[in-house]
């Protein structure tokens, strides 16, 4: 009887095999998964964009004359283009071409009813800039090449007069400062800083003014921008 039993146990475990094979077989597949990636921000490219702010001209303007008003909270907005390349890896040089254009003026009125405006109605500037980059985030210094747009006149008791100056005061350089941010792909935001400075000028005419010695023109600013950045192909690697 014993080995009756045995025999019968044997023969049902080895039908009941093939069904328990047949059944594991059935499972779905394991698959690992994928590992988790941080992106590899790319500064390398071509942009454009925009920029709103405020302008501030220093009180040194006409020898710090007291009567002058140097017209200081003006409001700007412009727009900005250009190239950056990173490198090395974290580093990054580039070129912009900015214009903003500027409401209200800078003048003074000077000891005899005579009385000077500039109604400066735009400043642009062609710079280099190179910056440190950590991921989206990019902090960099500017510098190069700027220009005023300049209309400027002379009134006695409110009548406009002949003037001349000399030295050129259009033309001049720029340094500045910012931080910008990548928000979203092809898509970063900026503050910036910029100083432009367009040397001293004197009044050679008319000859009540010739006394009163140089002023300087200058300019500091404040802006926030936004780029929309070409060839912006999200990041352009990945690591663990």
């Amino acid at each position: 009887m014993k080995k009756f039993l045995f025999a019968t146990a044997a023969l049902v475990i080895l039908g009941a095999a093939p069904a328990l094979a047949a059944d594991l077989g059935t499972r779905a597949p394991y698959y690992k998964a994928p590992p988790v990636y941080a992106p590899i921000y790319n500064w390398t490219g071509f942009y454009i964009g925009g920029h709103v702010g405020g302008a501030f001209t220093s009180d040194s303007n006409f020898n710090g004359l007291a009567t002058g008003n140097n017209g200081n909270g003006r409001f700007l907005g412009g727009l900005q283009a250009g190239a950056d390349y990173q490198f090395a890896p974290n580093w990054v040089v580039g070129a912009e071409a900015r214009y903003s254009w500027l409401n209200g003026n800078v003048g003074a009125v000077f000891p005899g009813g005579f009385g000077y405006t500039n109604n400066q109605r735009g400043l642009g500037s062609v710079t280099g800039r190179f910056g440190y980059t950590w991921g989206p985030g990019l902090l960099y210094v500017k510098g190069g090449y700027a220009y005023s747009d300049n209309n400027e006149s002379v009134t006695l008791g409110g009548v406009p007069v002949a003037f001349a100056t000399s030295g050129d005061h259009r033309n001049g350089y720029t340094v500045g400062a910012g931080v910008e941010y990548m928000f979203a792909p092809s898509w970063s935001a900026k503050v910036e800083y910029q100083y432009y400075n367009f040397g001293n000028a004197s009044f050679t005419a008319p000859a009540a003014l010739v006394p009163l010695g140089s002023f300087t023109t200058d300019d500091h600013t404040v802006t926030a921008g936004v780029n929309y950045r070409f060839n912006w192909g999200g990041p352009v690697g990945s690591r663990y």
